[in-house]
């Protein structure tokens, strides 16, 4: 096969940068495109990433102009101070089912990496673990819900042969809502109230939203400071994330908890907006909205993204208590939720996963990180 691999450096081959998912998932019934503008927005060089990151781009076409495939190379100077270690980063991968160009790609971008120093490289990774990640190696026969990877079957098996490794998996867990929650569930929530803990819903409007997304901001620090491969965001980075979702978020499913006017846990659930945005191909355009507002109403899953609660009030059983509001107001809606998806938990984060398995959740899929070192040459 012949084909180039070139630099994406004009708007043009933005483009077609963008392009190339349609190109590569035109047959898979399960895929949900991306919303373009977002992407373009994450890559931008006005895009906060840029304040404390480097990136590069290309694209991989045929002898004939026909699109097989993208990469991104980053690195995200935060991870390195924070993880100590010069990592570089690839991600935004999309690719037809050749080895020679899935490694011509990761070969451009470990080439721009090694020349920036890193020594070591870690993905799929679309810049940071707060964005899109992980490739999806176990569960293929069902179409991914909000926020959450996608990709063919044969992606590891590229990575796997051009001599890449596992670094760490993640799991997502299903859980229908046709059984109640055990009893001990209701239970914490009755000996958190007594303990002093109150619990409401998020705020979603005005003063009241800004105050809360600070809270939140706050508790992820505090709580998920030491996550892996994980880097800091500033509270202007986070805020802008949370006026993305303010639009999105459903009060019966994300409660927050409380001690004397001090956020000390959450439970941030979403509507799977995945459904809706099946049917506007990427664009949120007068069209695409329409479309999007006439299948929301049809939304019948959820997303359960962070059960949050500081290490302190585990012991008053916070976060058990908090499964329990949430799930209760999935479930009591006038259209109520009728499955949830629990996304994602690391596999050695045993701690949450035997909450999980506790309430009810089974694992249907599995996600995973790769890495290799760039010290040697030869391989890509």
């Amino acid at each position: 096969m012949a084909f180039q691999v070139l630099p994406v450096t004009t708007p043009a081959q933005l483009e077609q940068f963008l392009d190339v998912p349609a190109h590569i998932y035109r047959h898979d019934r399960h895929w949900v495109p991306p919303l373009r503008k977002s992407i373009a927005a994450q890559l931008s060089p006005q895009a906060p990433f840029r304040q404390y990151g480097e990136l590069q781009a290309w694209i991989a076409i045929g002898a004939t102009g026909e699109l097989l495939g993208r990469i991104v190379a980053a690195v995200n100077h935060r991870l390195v101070a924070a993880a100590g270690q010069a990592i570089g980063l690839f991600g935004y991968f999309e690719c037809v089912n050749q080895d020679a160009v899935a490694q011509a790609l990761l070969r451009a971008a470990n080439d721009w990496l090694r020349a920036k120093g890193m020594e070591r490289v870690r993905g799929p990774i679309n810049l940071s673990t707060h964005n899109d990640c992980l490739f999806l190696v176990e569960g293929f026969d069902s179409p991914p819900v909000i926020m959450m990877p996608y990709n063919p079957p044969y992606y590891p098996e590229l990575l796997e042969r051009a001599g890449w490794a596992k670094a760490k998996d993640a799991i997502a867990y299903e859980l229908p809502l046709d059984q109640p929650l055990p009893p001990e569930f209701e239970r914490a929530y009755r000996i958190a109230c007594r303990s002093g803990v109150t619990f409401r819903p998020i705020h979603t409007k005005g003063e009241a939203f800004k105050q809360d997304c600070q809270r939140l901001y706050d508790l992820f620090n505090r709580a998920f400071a030491n996550n892996w491969s994980s880097s800091p965001r500033t509270e202007a980075e986070f805020l802008e994330d949370a006026k993305d979702l303010q639009q999105l978020v459903d009060t019966d499913i994300f409660p927050v908890a409380e001690v004397d006017g001090e956020m000390v846990g959450f439970f941030m659930g979403l509507p799977d907006y995945n459904m809706a945005l099946k049917h506007v191909n990427g664009k949120l355009d007068w069209l695409g909205i329409l479309k999007f507002l006439w299948y929301r109403r049809r939304i019948d899953r959820a997303r359960i993204l962070v059960i949050c609660s500081l290490p302190e009030y585990r012991r008053k059983l916070v976060p058990l208590a908090l499964i329990y509001l949430g799930m209760q107001g999935g479930i009591q809606k006038r259209r109520p939720y009728r499955w949830a998806e629990l996304s994602w938990v690391w596999e050695d984060n045993y701690a949450s996963r035997k909450l999980i398995e506790a309430s009810g959740g089974k694992p249907y899929k599995t996600y995973r990180i790769y890495e290799r070192s760039l010290v040697d040459s030869g391989t890509p």
